[in-house]
């Protein structure tokens, strides 16, 4: 078993480059089975989940060239099965990427039930109802998904909630249908763009992306012989963008889009702290103690679900008392009782928690119970005073690259340990 070894407080000083984001990388390999040739994908977060994906397009006939730790050529041309193994599958949500994509190139896959963090119930019935509509044939088994079509025909689809996996999902089954899909009430998420720019630049015709309605012209086939960089990634860059507030540090983050960040600026700004915006770097510092703030997720543009446990973090020692209501998952404070044990002050109910603030936060053995609680545990262990260890990694390792590495060239104390 591994864990993360913390002595705080430290506060965190520096300059940190931000990777290519998870949520566009986990969409865009899938999306590479449409193409029936080769393509290279450049700033790949070398992360567990697009590692795993990869071994998938491996066993499904891929060939993937490692030209170094963050750029694949991907050959899809000889893919040889429409069973997606299982046991790989049902480790993580994105699997169900692979649906949309095989529906689109062979008319028929097989996936294990998508798995993923712990978040409540997560629904896959707007996937479902729009490969439905596109005119696939969906059955849900025992711990199985399997789709078939003869012939996917582009229609128009009213998602009955915002739901970025289903827009995704059905952008990708309708890049090669017959004739014009839309997808009205779309998810307006940066990596959906960033999804849609790299089909275009495959040869699809998708437009609207980053609005609510979404336009699939269908194409008779995509080239490959083109060469995408992965959008960076906005969770990791706020999340380093709260460690800044939370260790009264002064941070330099690069290699971002602040556009993509406004909606954690504002909120840094209103509880006191100061952010410079240099179009592809953001800087953010504070030495005192925050201000109290409310915050309520919301799909983009509002404040991301994702980064909703690491501005808890900062909320724990705020000045005051702050609420958090979460609107997009209902098992997304877990985490809170990890950091009671440091000595915050929660009350976590339903979709609401209240944070009354502390001055400050105490060391412990603390365990990650998803991805983004593991970040928060991090920042408030560098936050803490003392020793804090951290565990269940394997949680943090599905979306940040070296994380131990990062915060300890930016100052932290941390080490992982091998026990």
């Amino acid at each position: 078993m591994e864990k993360l070894v913390i002595t705080g407080p430290t506060p965190l000083k520096g300059e940190v480059e931000i990777n290519g984001a998870k949520n566009a990388a986990v969409a865009i390999l899938p999306a590479t089975l449409l193409i029936n040739g080769v393509c290279t994908i450049n700033n790949l977060p070398n992360i567990s989940d697009v590692q795993i994906l990869c071994t998938i397009l491996e066993k499904m006939g891929a060939k993937i060239t490692w030209i170094n730790k963050n750029e694949i050529t991907i050959d899809t041309r000889n893919i040889n099965t429409t069973q997606a193994p299982l046991d790989l599958t049902s480790k993580f949500r994105a699997s169900y990427y692979i649906i949309g994509a095989m529906l689109g190139r062979t008319g028929e896959i097989e996936v294990g039930m998508p798995g993923g963090c712990k978040l409540g119930a997560r629904p896959i019935d707007q996937h479902i109802k729009g490969f439905e509509l596109l005119g696939a044939d969906v059955e849900v088994g025992k711990g199985t998904i399997l789709a078939k079509s003869n012939c996917l025909t582009g229609t128009s689809i009213y998602m009955d909630v915002v739901s970025v996996g289903a827009t995704i999902n059905v952008m990708l089954a309708s890049v090669l249908a017959k004739g014009t899909t839309i997808i009205d009430n779309a998810a307006k998420e940066p990596h959906i763009v960033d999804v849609a720019n790299f089909l275009n630049t495959m040869g699809a015709d998708i437009r609207g992306a980053g609005t609510d309605v979404i336009k699939i012209n269908g194409v008779e086939k995509l080239h490959g012989d083109a060469t995408y960089s992965v959008v960076p990634d906005q969770i990791e860059a706020g999340t380093f963008m709260l460690a800044a507030i939370a260790s009264k540090g002064d941070l330099l983050i690069k290699n971002c889009i602040t556009k993509h960040l406004d909606s954690i600026t504002a909120k840094i700004v209103e509880m006191g702290g100061n952010v410079e915006d240099n179009g592809d770097s953001i800087r953010v510092w504070y030495s005192k103690r925050p201000n109290k703030a409310n915050i309520k997720t919301l799909p983009y543009p509002g404040f991301p679900t994702d980064l909703q446990p690491q501005m808890g973090v900062v909320l724990a020692t705020a000045n005051g008392t702050s609420i958090i209501n979460e609107s997009i998952w209902e098992s997304r404070f877990q985490y809170t009782a990890e950091l009671n044990k440091m000595g915050a002050n929660i009350t976590a109910q339903g979709k609401s928690a209240i944070f009354e603030g502390v001055d400050e936060l105490f060391g412990s053995p603390v365990y990650s119970t998803d991805l983004r609680a593991g970040a928060a545990l991090i920042i408030a262990g560098i936050s803490a005073t003392g020793v804090t260890e951290v565990y269940n990694l394997e949680h943090i390792d599905r979306g940040y690259e070296n994380i131990e590495e990062k915060f300890r060239k930016i100052g932290a104390n941390i080490q992982r340990v091998s026990e």
